[in-house]
């Protein structure tokens, strides 16, 4: 069969199949339905038994960094098996493989970590995207695991090697497929989201390791990307660039890696080696510094949370062990701090903070200006854990170094 025949198969399967819609308890993409990592599903209980969480079911899985996409009755992971870098489909209840995409890679980390992907999948429209450490975007449908379309963005848009290969999410906003490809023939780049089509390039700023988020400002769209070297605002359509801040270290052994957070007409950005957040208002196309400083909250790789005008994250680097901190979004003012907690991910459920450490250790606290509260506290895998988890209809998926489990937080 040839491909053009492969592809009408593709469509018209797609169009007999029943598409699996995304709901408000789902976690489609890195850091959940609103690229904030708020949960709004089924309330979380408040205590556990003594053996922690119920434990659904646990399976192994390859290499990477990359955490889990949930939406329906299916968990869609991305990781490396060998020489290939695999889509699987899995199903919800019992983890079992549904489907499974694969396709070759040759990445590897010239720091010895871990090859397997780093970027979260992004389910949209009855499609998942994935982007692979070595640049290669690819889509496949959602139902089926058909190839609908790829992209070598690395040997199109002649990007160079990043320090631990390409990591950021895409966004897929208005049926574009908007992603930091971080080369010199295309910085941030749009395809169509449907057939894989160029649509526009903007700038020529390096790729970072924080993914794009989508903001309304005075009534006009906006895509925000903090690349390597800073915050860049530009319309989704066009490419058009709308406004841009530097805010990108000295040290050229340096990443950007926590996603933009957006609160009315201002937006959060942080970063760690010694550059550390700010606060931007924006108006029209000027951004305004509302105060900005390496003494509150510095990212290195996790996003905040934010609740009621207080930031919760880490302050400092991964391998420094970073404080756990609370911070008033207005002023910039150190509310709480735990010092010497470790590094992890931080998600906000209600009124909870939803807290996984790289120890694999999981807590529950209180999202609290007044100090830091825990609630309940477990193992729910060995150590270490660095991809991001997933937290749907009240179900938290979690992988380390080799294993995704499934576990019951209702």
């Amino acid at each position: 069969m040839n491909t053009r025949s492969r592809y009408a198969l593709v469509l018209t399967v797609g169009c007999l199949v029943a598409e699996v819609a995304v709901t408000a308890q789902d976690w489609p993409q890195f850091l959940g339905p609103t690229r904030n990592g708020t949960y709004s599903g089924v309330s979380l209980a408040d205590a556990w038994s003594d053996d922690g969480p119920t434990r659904l079911w646990e399976r192994p899985v390859g290499a990477g960094f990359a955490g889990p996409a949930v939406v329906g009755d299916r968990v869609i992971l991305f990781h490396r098996v060998g020489g290939d870098e695999v889509v699987e489909a899995l199903a919800a209840e019992s983890g079992e493989t549904m489907w499974r995409y694969a396709y070759a890679t040759t990445y590897r980390d010239d720091f010895g970590f871990d090859e397997g992907p780093r970027s979260v999948p992004v389910v949209a429209d009855g499609r998942v995207h994935t982007y692979g450490a070595q640049g290669q975007l690819h889509t496949v449908d959602l139902e089926t695991g058909a190839a609908l379309w790829q992209v070598d963005t690395h040997a199109r848009y002649a990007v160079r090697k990043g320090f631990f290969g390409a990591a950021g999410s895409p966004l897929v906003e208005e049926g574009r497929l908007i992603a930091n490809i971080g080369g010199g023939g295309g910085g941030i780049v749009a395809f169509d989201a449907e057939t894989g089509d160029e649509l526009w390039t903007a700038t020529t700023d390096e790729s970072s390791y924080s993914s794009p988020v989508g903001a309304t400002f005075g009534g006009r769209r906006h895509v925000l990307f903090f690349t390597r070297n800073g915050l860049v605002g530009l319309d989704p359509a066009s490419g058009e660039v709308l406004f841009e801040k530097r805010w990108r270290s000295r040290s050229g052994s340096s990443v950007n890696a926590a996603t933009p957070l957006v609160d009315g007409n201002r937006i959060f950005i942080s970063s760690s080696y010694q550059t550390g957040a700010t606060l931007l208002r924006v108006e029209g196309t000027t951004l305004v510094e509302e105060w900005a400083g390496d003494e509150s909250m510095t990212n290195h790789y996790a996003t905040a949370v934010m609740r009621d005008g207080v930031l919760y994250g880490y302050h400092g680097r991964q391998e420094y062990g970073p404080s756990l901190r609370a911070v008033d979004l207005e002023t910039g003012q150190v509310r709480w701090t735990e010092d010497r907690f470790g590094a992890g991910s931080i998600l906000l459920a209600g009124g909870k903070l939803v807290i996984l450490r790289e120890s694999g250790e999981l807590l529950l606290a209180e999202a609290s200006p007044d100090g830091f509260s825990p609630i309940v506290r477990a193992q729910v895998l060995p150590g270490v854990v660095r991809a991001y988890p997933a937290l749907a209809d009240g179900r938290f998926y979690v992988r380390n170094t080799d294993t995704l489990v499934a576990v019951d937080l209702r």
